[in-house]
């Protein structure tokens, strides 16, 4: 008996599952308010030395925080290798604006403080506010898009193909209306959650605009989910396997039979433990509201943090065990069960997942620790050489 054979292979893609799933959740976690920051730099931080205390609450912890986004992308290149071969060639415009964002975030924290000129700083906190809108949202379309269905059949060979004969027509494709609504609740979310993160890190006034301004964007965001959920239950189609579902079989989507059902709610009839992942999204939310009014500080963050978690958890466990479904062709969705790579491609990745990942978790902590407490603008202005 090889090692692999100690876990059997539909176990490790349920596993593979679900970390991705906590990769995912981390990234939005942390990352997350990084990106909230840079989207409330123009409007919680109005004067250079304000800003600069806005920028240095994340500027010790962005790069490491990235980390969750890289562990993601090599999960699914390595776990699901269908799933990032469709998906990055359907959202291919899409995923370069990101990076394109991402890249441009790390240039403008490096040359901001680099000259004196009111026009040269003002430039780059926008590109800043760029570098944190753009991902959040586009993110947040990413999963509409996902909800719906994507437009992609499979060949008998494998290979996907998109309707549409440009990149420039599946970008436009992917911005419709229900992904918008999620795009919009996407970039409420982390919004709130950056304001959380500078309720806690910086000091007055900027926490209180940030303050101010999270608890609108908090509201915007439980009143976009609620109405995602509405229209997942009664104006969107889910997707169901049809007949015996094989969970250990060849990770070949064409081998299962994949219908259209009535709503993706289906699932809560079937499952109806997973209705706590909706609860915890609303509770999250609805607190972080209520702390940030309140000048909760540390509860406010970790209020923040559970509405993300249920707020991801939710649609994960709504499509479970889809993970791509297809719009044209059901057939050639992709599900935790046909998409995976091999079980001993699994294992090992899995015996090293449980080795490293404990060290970026104490790493992560203890970096958090070291650096904790309010940024101050005597910091900012004692410490140019050491800060942004």
């Amino acid at each position: 008996m090889i090692l692999a054979d100690l876990i059997s292979y539909d176990v490790l893609r349920v596993i593979w599952w679900l970390l991705l799933g906590v990769l995912l959740i981390g990234f939005a976690m942390t990352d997350g308010f990084d990106m909230g920051v840079g989207a409330l730099l123009p409007f919680a931080a109005k004067t250079d030395i304000e800003r600069r205390i806005a920028i240095n609450t994340v500027g010790p912890v962005w790069e490491g925080n990235q980390v969750w986004f890289i562990l993601g992308g090599g999960a699914i290149f390595a776990a699901w290798p269908l799933v990032y071969a469709v998906s990055f060639s359907g959202f291919y415009l899409a995923m370069f604006a990101v990076l394109a964002a991402l890249i441009l975030r790390p240039v403008a924290f490096k040359y901001r403080s680099k000259r004196e000129g009111k026009l040269w700083r003002s430039g780059w906190d926008w590109a800043l506010f760029v570098g944190g809108a753009v991902p959040a949202l586009i993110f947040g379309v990413a999963v509409g898009d996902v909800l719906q269905g994507v437009p992609f059949r499979l060949s008998p060979e494998l290979v996907s193909y998109y309707e549409g004969s440009s990149f420039l027509w599946k970008f436009l494709g992917l911005l419709n209306p229900f992904a918008l609504l999620t795009g919009v609740v996407s970039l409420a979310m982390l919004m709130t959650h950056g304001a959380a993160w500078l309720a806690l890190k910086a000091e007055d006034p900027v926490a209180a605009r940030a303050r101010s301004i999270g608890s609108v964007t908090g509201i915007v965001a439980i009143v976009g989910y609620a109405l995602a959920g509405l229209w997942l239950a009664f104006g969107m189609q889910g997707y169901a396997i049809v007949g015996e579902v094989v969970t250990d079989g060849p990770s070949n989507p064409l081998f299962s039979e994949v219908t259209r059902t009535s709503t993706w709610l289906i699932a809560y009839a079937d499952r109806p433990w997973i209705v706590i992942a909706p609860i915890l999204a609303f509770l999250g939310m609805i607190m972080t509201v209520r702390d940030l009014r309140a000048d909760h500080e540390v509860a406010t963050l970790l209020w923040s943090q559970l509405g993300i978690f249920g707020t991801i958890s939710s649609v994960g466990l709504t499509m479970f065990p889809f993970i791509l479904p297809s719009s044209i062709d059901p057939k050639s969705s992709l599900t935790a069960w046909d998409s995976s790579s091999s079980h001993t491609t699994l294992f090992i990745m899995l015996v090293a997942t449980v080795i490293f990942l404990p060290i970026v978790l104490a790493y992560t902590a203890w970096v958090y620790k070291v650096l904790w407490g309010k940024v101050t603008a005597a910091e900012v202005t004692g410490s140019s050489d050491s800060v942004y």
